[in-house]
Order: structure tokens, then sequence, then C-alpha cells
């Protein structure tokens, strides 16, 4: 509940306030465990904060403590939070044990477009007085006009193929990079762990170099208990420039398999020997839930219940719309089936993509897609992960439900769609035209592929030609699992221009450096 009044807040620089807010939240970099749970005194929030699926008015904030607590959160339009007028306090959960001692607090009735400066605060439930050192954070909320500026990053995929948080690297330096360019969201395409991945201490590249890694328990060994996903999700918020960005920037996050197990399907038994547990229902129904719990989502409850897919809108300008193309698929095969209704979406999530789409008045729908389109990703010899399959004539398989939306698209004149993925551990850009098609009822559109942000790059794989796709531009490895030590690692970049209405997309690498980018005009058909 808000106590307190708001008021007219000014924008401001955050750069430098931030970065120096979240400083003393840096932890030493362990060669060995996560800190200590209850190490006595106050309570501590050494993991940082996070902001999740914000709005024009709203937002998620996330602690964890490390022990039970009551969530406090104040938010100011002054990071010095000294002006009472623009000061409010929000009363959170009891932060305990059911959620890994994990919380959200949502945020309402903020001031649109404008910067939120926000601190949580974590008391002591038998004795209020008793509060640990306050966590800072910053944020800015969606605009309610046409003409500001909007700016967000994607990428995906970290601590993969078991290359973890890299103290001689300077750890995830990738988030550090995309904190720089000051995104007002980061969207998360999955696999926000790797579950499947366990990290060990050294790895001998191929010139005979070391990489070492930060390791934990949890990560010693594949994910199976609810403990061990938790400590997959736990691990990665060691590293002091991930807290850094999260402390900055936003987050609109999905997930896709490793979350759980390499290419998983609803109903699977896993055919591996690191696996007590083989029933995927179960394990997914494990890391759903530490996925609620480490992620600030409006449609998950703590307990997993709920959903991943859901539109986020940020102002007039952009719709977000964040799918899920894992919990409701059906099981990966040869996919040239010539009816096939539950595809990769379920015809529930279908249903509602449709509907939301036509719903929109955004000028830009960007639909972030957690697997590719046209491009063909194998499972094993015989089946398929994603929506192609490789027969470049009429749509079968799981392109029967992709078919069924992009006709719905165009026939209902749904304008300024935009596809993003991540996935296949390298960056491209894609153009879809009927004119080049063997299904030919759609509008063209272009998908964006980025990737990873920590993980290993593999080579480029095969177009499928059902869809027409051209591919404009493309940058992978010449072979698998390359490591963040010999292939640079990669995020996408839009910006939408107020006055214009212009979207640019920029394919960027480590270090922030321009490797494509592309122009597209507002209400246009055909770019």
């Amino acid at each position: 509940m808000a106590q307190g009044s708001g008021g007219g807040w000014g924008r401001r620089a955050v750069l430098r306030g931030a970065a120096a807010g979240s400083a003393a939240l840096a932890l030493p970099a362990p060669a060995g465990a996560a800190p200590a749970l209850a190490r006595g005194g106050r309570p501590s929030a050494d993991w940082g904060v996070q902001v999740g699926d914000v709005t024009t008015s709203s937002g998620l904030v996330w602690v964890r403590s490390d022990r039970p607590a009551r969530m406090v959160v104040q938010t100011a339009a002054t990071e010095s939070f000294r002006d009472a007028e623009t000061t409010q306090t929000w009363r959170g959960p009891v932060l305990g044990a059911g959620t890994d001692f994990t919380g959200v607090t949502p945020l309402h009735g903020l001031p649109p477009g404008e910067q939120v400066h926000y601190r949580v605060l974590l008391a002591d439930p038998d004795d209020p007085r008793r509060t640990g050192e306050p966590v800072t954070g910053t944020f800015r909320t969606a605009p309610e006009g046409r003409h500001a500026d909007v700016r967000f990053l994607w990428s995906g995929d970290l601590a993969g193929q078991g290359w973890g948080i890299n103290p001689d690297r300077g750890g995830y330096r990738v988030y550090e990079d995309m904190r720089r360019r000051n995104p007002d969201f980061f969207l998360c395409s999955g696999d926000n762990i790797y579950a499947d991945n366990p990290i060990t201490e050294r790895v001998t590249l191929p010139d005979g170099r070391i990489w070492r890694n930060v390791t934990t328990e949890e990560k010693a060994k594949v994910a199976e208990t609810l403990q061990e996903f938790r400590g997959a999700f736990r691990y990665n918020l060691l590293d002091t420039n991930l807290r850094r960005f999260n402390a900055q920037v936003p987050t609109i996050t999905q997930w896709d398999d490793h979350e759980v197990h390499n290419n998983w399907y609803p109903g699977q038994l896993l055919d591996d020997d690191r696996y007590t547990e083989k029933r995927t229902d179960v394990l997914s129904a494990r890391s759903l839930r530490a996925f609620a719990e480490y992620f600030p989502i409006r449609t998950l409850r703590p307990d997993g219940t709920g959903r991943v897919y859901r539109v986020v809108h940020h102002g007039p300008l952009l719709d977000v719309f964040v799918l899920d193309m894992r919990r409701y698929r059906n099981a990966n095969s040869p996919d040239r089936q010539t009816d096939d209704p539950q595809g990769i979406l379920g015809a529930e999530q279908l249903r509602w993509l449709k509907r939301e789409l036509s719903r929109s008045r955004a000028v830009w729908k960007v639909i972030a897609s957690d697997m590719p389109l046209g491009l063909v990703v194998p499972d094993g010899r015989t089946n398929f992960e994603a929506v192609a399959q490789g027969d470049p004539g009429a749509p079968l398989g799981r392109e029967l439900q992709l078919a069924e939306l992009l006709r719905h698209i165009k026939h209902a004149r749904v304008t300024g769609t935009v596809w993003i993925t991540t996935d296949v551990h390298y960056t491209s850009a894609q153009h879809y035209a009927p004119e080049r098609a063997a299904f030919r009822d759609f509008a063209p559109f272009w998908e964006f592929v980025s990737g990873p942000l920590n993980a290993g790059g593999f080579q480029a794989v095969k177009l499928d030609g059902t869809f027409g796709p051209e591919q404009a531009f493309i940058k992978a490895p010449d072979r698998a699992n390359v490591s963040p030590a010999e292939s640079p690692q990669y995020f996408g970049e839009i910006d939408i221009d107020g006055g214009s209405g212009e979207l640019t997309v920029r394919l960027r690498q480590e270090g922030g450096d321009v490797l494509f980018s592309k122009v597209l005009q507002p209400g246009r058909v055909g770019q």
C-alpha cells in the first residue's frame, strides 16, 4: 500500500548515480559458495535488486534477503530521497523460506516517462526498527506521449556450456556494455540459466589457456530439486556487472529450454544418466517455481502458477508480446504432419496472440520469440526443435501455426510487427517476403537474432524457404561451443524515434561495436 503523495518529477541522468548506488552491493568474487545465510545481525540484500514489467505507471521491485524479513520499498524523484513531496513508502511481503527469501512489491500510480529512484529496506519481522542497509536502484517509467524516444536491448543465454563467471575476464562484462547504453529496459529471450550444464572450476581452451569459473555447490551438478534450481538462478547474481545492471535497467524476462533441460517438451522422459528424476514435467514445475521467485513477472505468482506469455505496454509507441514456446508445444518430431493445432504455441496462446495483436494500438508490435522462425534448429538426427524443419515447401507441422498467425496479421491489417529472438548462439537478420516463399498469404516482416550473453558460440544453421527468408546479415563461429574468450558475445538494440516513429535495429557485439543496422518506417508494409 502506497503512503505519501507524488509530484511532478523531472528526468535526470542516471548512469553515474546508479553505478555509485550499486557499488556498495559488490560481493567478493568467491571461488566457492554463495554468501552464507543468516550471518547474524540485520537482514541483508546481497543479491541486489531488480525491476520488471515496467509500464507508464507501474513496475515490480524484487529483492532477496539472507533471512526472514519484511520488504519495504521507498520511491522518490531524486536519489537523495530528501523531498517528502515525492517520496512514497510501499509495504511489501514478509520474505521467508517458502520463496527462498525472495519477494516482489508492486508499485502503482507512478508518473509516466519519469526517472524513479527507489530503495529497498529489509526489516526484522519481529522488530521493524531493526533494518539492514538500504539497497538502491532506479528505472524509467514508459512515456505517455508519442514524442519521447524509446530504447531497449535484448539477448539471452547465460552461463551456458560450462562458461560461467570468469573473474579473469571481469565476469559477465557484456552487462556493463549494455548498462552504458542506458536503455529503458532489457528483454531476456530465455536461457537465463543452464540447469543442465554444471559449472566446473577450470576449463582448458583449445589453445591451452585456462578458463576459470566461480563455482557453487548447486552448480556442481544438473538441477533436479527445487533448491538446485534456485541455486542456479542465484548463481548469476554473484556477478557484480549483472547486479549493477539490474539496479539500473528494468527487465522483461521469458524462458526457454535450458531453464529445465536442452530441447525439453511437456511429457518428455529424459534419456540422460546424470538425472535421477527423468520426468520433465516434474523438473519444469520446479524450475518454473524458482523462475517465478527470482524474476519480477506480473503474470506469474511466487509458487509458479500463472503464465510466462504476456504483453507489456510501453507507451503509445511500443507493445512487447512475450511468447512461451516451451510449456505448450507438442513433442519434438520430424514435424511433417499436415494438421497440427497444438504446434509450438498451443491453441490457447495462439488465440491470445492473435487477439492482442489485433487490439494493440501501439505503433510497433515487437514479438519476443524464444525460438527463431525460419532457422532450422535440429534436435538429434531426425527431430526438430523450433518452427522450421528444413522442407522449403508448403507449411507442415509447427509451420502451420505460424502460417495461421502470419495470415491473421495480414488480413487484420496489423502493422509494425518485428520479431526478435536469441537461442542459436550467434547474431543475424532475416527478411521474410511472400514473393520468395512457398506460403504467400502474409505481409513481409523482419526477424533479428542476437546472443549469447555468456555462453558458447555455435555455427550458423540453415534457412527454411517456406516463408521466404533472406539473410541480410550473419556473424557466427565456424565451430561448435566457442568460448566467450574466443568469440564475442552479442546483444541487440532497438531505438524508436519519438518524432518520426522510425524504428532502428542495431546488432552489437561485446564492447558495443555495431555489426549491422536497419531502419524501419512506421505503418509501412513490405519493409
